[in-house]
Order: C-alpha cells, then structure tokens, then sequence
C-alpha cells in the first residue's frame, strides 16, 4: 500500500476511535502493534520487553487519542510515547545487557553484512539509535522525528548527521 494511502488510513481510523468505534481501534492497533513492537525492540534490545513496552504504550496511547487534535499527528505521537516507555524501561533496568537486536533479526533480513550494520548500530547511544531507526527503519520525516522526540528539527538534523558519521567510523574500523 502506498505510504500516502496508509496515512490517510490511519487518519480516519484515528477519527474514527476518537468517536468511540471499537473496530477502528482493533484495526489501528493491528496495523501498528508490529510496528511499535519492532521500535521498542530496536531501543531496548530485548523482544520481551518490547512486548510489554508496546502493551504500555498502546494504554497510553488509548487513554490520550480523544485528545490528539490532528489525527495526521497519530504516528509520531505513537511514537513519541513508545520512545519514552522505552526510555523508562532502559531507566529501570540498566543493568541490562547490552542492546542487541535478537527478536529483530528473525523478522528482517539475515544477510551477513545487515548483521554487522545490526551490531553496529547497537553501539551508538539511545539518542542516535532512535534517530536513526525512526529515520530509516519507521521511516518518519524530520518534523516527525522532531514530534516523536520532542526535539527541534535542527536537532534532529544534527543527531542524524552525527549518527551517521559516527556509524560510518565504526563500519570503517569493522571491515579494516
């Protein structure tokens, strides 16, 4: 389906849970549950507490819809308030290993070359990571990461070229 196509979707299915339909919200919430799963998963690293990640969420997110103005600010919203449970996770639980992206794997490509890109990427800090997987795997603009992050565009501009610069080191030192 074609990315305009989906939004537009979203967008009238969000107007319609805002006007209470019960099926407009279990079509929302299975167009995005993977989705948001697959975010929290890349920040935390962990597959299970992604899952309770995404439970959280999505009780925040139903608790708050009636109040979102613009339904076209849905995805970012969502998430922004993935981001931040997920952050709340990562607070709570430091002693955590390192962040790996195991349940992710299975869903993506198993390419060698993605892997070490995969390991790669879980060596930069929580606010590079999220940049980039918001850019590039959720694929949000710059204004939405901005929204999902609460952070300026020009923050966001500086933490993706940062990001990637620093994610280019590290490919260099990998493959020397």
């Amino acid at each position: 389906m074609n990315r305009l196509v989906e939004r537009l979707v979203d967008e009238i299915l969000v107007m319609d849970c805002q006007r209470g339909s019960v099926r407009a919200m279990e079509l929302l919430v299975s167009r995005w549950q993977k989705r948001l799963w697959r975010y929290a998963c890349n920040l935390t690293g962990d597959s299970e507490a992604a899952w309770d990640i995404t439970q959280e969420s999505w009780l925040g997110i139903i608790k708050g819809l009636r109040k979102l103005q613009d339904p076209a600010r849905f995805r970012a919203w969502a998430y922004r308030i993935t981001t931040n449970k997920s952050i709340d996770w990562i607070r709570k639980n430091r002693t955590v290993k390192k962040v790996g992206l195991d349940g992710v794997q299975s869903h993506q490509h198993n390419d060698e070359k993605d892997a070490d890109v995969e390991e790669l990427l879980e060596k930069l800090d929580m606010k590079k990571r999220a940049v980039l997987n918001l850019y590039y795997f959720e694929q949000l603009s710059i204004p939405e990461i901005g929204i999902a992050l609460k952070i300026p565009k020009g923050t966001v501009k500086s933490r993706l070229h940062s990001a990637r610069k620093e994610l280019k080191e590290l490919y260099q030192k990998h493959y020397e």
